[in-house]
This record gives C-alpha cells, structure tokens and sequence, in this order.
C-alpha cells in the first residue's frame, strides 16, 4: 500500500526502518508533543518492536513518510472501540529537518481520504498538547476544525496542558 504525496510517499513498514526509526524517533522534540507511550529515549529494541506490531497491517493504519529511501516520519489511525468505534484518532510526527515544507499536511490529507475510502468511520479525531501550535496549524492547513479546548487535561513531563480537539467530519 502507497499513497504518493508531492516529494514524498507514505508507505507501510519494512523491517529493515529499525534503524532510521530509532535515529528519527529518539529526539525529544518529538517525544515532549506525544503521548508517554511513546518511548523517550527511542531505543532499537523499541522501534524493532513497533515495526513487527505494524508489519503485515490489514487494512494499513499506519503508515512511514518515505522520503526518497528514507524514513522520515510516521503517521497513522488509532481505532477505536466501544462508543469510539467510528471516531479514529489521528497521530503524526516528522523529523525536524522536514518542519515547515507542508509535508505534514499533505500526508494528512492523504490519509484522511484514505481512512473515509477504506474504514468504516464516520469522522476522525486528533488531540494537540497546547504547548504545539504547529500541529494545530497542520490540522487547519488539513481542513480539520478545531472543536474545543480541554482544560488542564494532560500532563506532560510535569507540566498541565490544555488538549487542543481537532475533528474531520465524513460529508
């Protein structure tokens, strides 16, 4: 499964990303803006186990950002269930020497047509730490709408942030 963006393609895993998943991953530019189950440091055994929990996905949920070879991010659905069942979330990262080209955006658009092609959801959900402006900006730029501000909501190495709730709505 690909799906070709401009400069770029978002593809699924292959063992041999280990190596450049733990190089990319391990940076806490990334890791202070994502959930703490997102290792940090990001070591080898950690990426090795993500990839073989990833490899052989049916339908793909989460996706590399390919840039010419090489692994340069990673973005995927979170599905749900229960009452969430048809509300994905949506999770993303790039490493910093890709920031500001507008390839985050794309991707997002990418694999939002994408989940409404080929899930059965009816709208898809992302949370934004507040202290993360240009992840709110690549949601907007996407066409996600922010739809509230939960207050005091997550702690963050310390820190009590507000949670920024992004949606795009099948329509």
């Amino acid at each position: 499964m690909e799906l070709n963006g401009n400069g770029f393609k978002l593809r699924g895993w292959k063992e041999e990303d280990a190596a450049a998943l733990q190089r990319h991953a391990d940076n806490t530019n990334i890791s202070d803006f994502l959930f703490d189950r997102f290792p940090s440091p990001y070591t080898l055994g950690e990426a090795v186990k993500w990839i073989l929990i990833k490899l052989n996905q049916n339908p793909v949920l989460s996706f590399v950002i390919d840039i010419e070879g090489d692994l340069a991010g990673v973005i995927g659905i979170d599905l749900r269930d229960d009452i969430y069942r048809k509300s994905p979330l949506l999770g993303y990262w790039l490493r910093e020497d890709y920031w500001g080209r507008g390839i985050m955006t794309e991707a997002v658009k990418l694999v939002t047509a994408y989940a409404f092609a080929n899930l059965d959801i009816v709208r898809i959900q992302a949370g934004v730490l507040s202290n993360n402006p240009r992840s709110m900006r690549v949601l907007e730029k996407a066409g996600y709408t922010k739809e509230g501000i939960l207050k005091n909501n997550i702690i963050k190495k310390g820190a009590v942030l507000d949670e920024h709730i992004y949606g795009f709505v099948k329509g």
